[in-house]
């Protein structure tokens, strides 16, 4: 079947197999690795993208379902400017240890601040729920996560 995805606001119009993922659609047809396979369960978040604003586990989507629709994954939210605020936030805060999860942690702080831009820390641990990681506490996620609201938000 063909389907029509904007991805990072660039049209892409491909033929695919209705079953095909679309992490594996982002990763394998386009060549956007910036989105990880964690799990393949929906458990880890490492997939997590916005689909018209909105985030979800890129691995629990079908890319037909995506037709039509907007996508945007981690490598859309750098601005000519640099990075995007909650990118910087990480980097700033060092959000990161080995950086495996940093993608899909990355596109749900996107969201959530897009949401609510003056989130408190339970709120924030609250909207990074459905994200794993498996080498940090947290605690520098999170401040990341603050530092990015009070420098821009989720631009």
């Amino acid at each position: 079947m063909r389907v029509e995805i904007t991805v990072n606001g660039q049209a892409h119009s491909r033929e695919i197999e209705p079953r095909l993922l679309l992490v594996h659609f982002l990763r394998d047809t386009l060549s956007l690795t910036g989105t990880h396979v964690g799990c393949d369960t929906s458990s880890c978040g490492a997939c997590t993208v916005l689909l018209d604003g909105e985030a979800v586990k890129s691995c629990t989507v079908l890319a037909a379902q995506a037709d039509g629709l907007a996508v945007t994954t981690v490598e859309g939210l750098a601005g000519e400017d640099g990075l995007s605020p909650v990118q910087e936030g990480f980097r700033q805060c060092h959000g990161l240890q080995c950086g495996f999860c940093t993608p899909g942690m990355v596109m749900a702080a996107t969201a959530l601040l897009a949401e609510n831009p003056d989130p408190t820390e339970q709120e924030i641990r609250g909207g990074l729920k459905g994200n794993m990681c498996r080498c940090t506490g947290y605690q520098m996620i999170v401040e990341s996560v603050q530092w990015a609201a009070a420098n821009g938000g989720a631009k």
